[in-house]
């Protein structure tokens, strides 16, 4: 018995080592063809070290602007898909009704739905609302797409923030609204933050809403201007390109930084004062 622990213990652990190096390989080449004045596919330590690749994409429009259009359209996004989960999340969580499986039901089904099935009649819908082409247009629909597990996570959170800590600010003529602002979601900062990475990196990362719904180059965002460094019969400038991805990692870096904090929080103080 002793012996089949220890294997199987050692095969566990060949396998995480083996799913570790799996993820850090493309990571490391990110890094390292950075600053790699001769950087190719293969995974090696540059001969010298250089800045020239960071140098070349420093400029408004390669890197500038789309950053800016990114941070526009997933910081918009981000916003308003939390703040309109918060509110969808609180009747769900709070009030009993016969519809509140059926509308988690349906939420559940939107999430399933793949995001390409459904861009040509949001392309034509788009077209004859005047949105197409339009950042606002963008933001609106990338917050519908991320809001149905918003509001899933938003939920199974505030489930676990104590009803009586509303019911005592009801009894001192607090409105709803109030508690959920100033008791609810303050007490609820971990399941926030996990929401607002979550819906943050999701959009970031989105190549294919952005490609279908902007139309002008200016307004492109990091996501899709990205698809430049792949030149035509297969020339790619990976030095360039692994730098433009090193830049383009830093703000959902930087995110996940600041609300690192809260992630681990937890509800201690709902908790005790439930007990």
């Amino acid at each position: 018995m002793p012996r089949k622990r220890a294997s199987r213990r050692l095969a566990a652990d060949v396998s995480l080592l083996a799913a570790a190096v799996a993820f850090a390989l493309p990571l490391a080449w990110v890094l390292l063809s950075s600053v790699d004045p001769h950087a190719g596919l293969r995974v090696r330590v540059p001969d010298g070290l250089t800045l020239a690749n960071f140098d070349a994409i420093l400029t408004p429009d390669i890197t500038y602007t789309p950053l800016l259009n990114s941070l526009l359209l997933c910081g918009g996004a981000t916003a308003l898909t939390v703040a309109c989960a918060a509110l969808a999340a609180y009747p769900l969580s709070r009030f009993r009704s016969r519809l509140n499986r059926p509308f988690l039901l349906t939420i559940l089904f939107a999430t399933s739905l793949p995001i390409t099935a459904i861009m040509v009649p949001v392309y034509a819908l788009f077209v004859r609302v005047n949105l197409i082409d339009t950042l606002q247009g963008t933001i609106l629909f990338f917050a519908a797409s991320q809001l149905p597990f918003a509001i899933w996570l938003m939920k199974n959170f505030m489930d676990g923030v104590p009803r009586e800590l509303e019911e005592a600010a009801w009894t001192d003529g607090a409105s709803s609204l109030q508690s959920l602002v100033r008791i609810v979601l303050p007490l609820m900062g971990p399941g926030v933050a996990v929401v607002t990475v979550f819906s943050f990196v999701m959009m970031w990362g989105n190549f294919f809403v952005p490609f279908m719904l902007l139309l002008t180059p200016d307004r492109m965002p990091a996501s899709v201007s990205i698809n430049d460094f792949f030149g035509n019969r297969g020339m790619v400038a990976y030095g360039q390109l692994a730098a433009f991805s090193v830049i383009y990692s830093a703000p959902v870096i930087l995110l996940y930084v600041l609300v690192a904090r809260r992630l681990g929080g937890g509800f201690a103080l709902g908790g005790a004062v439930k007990g």
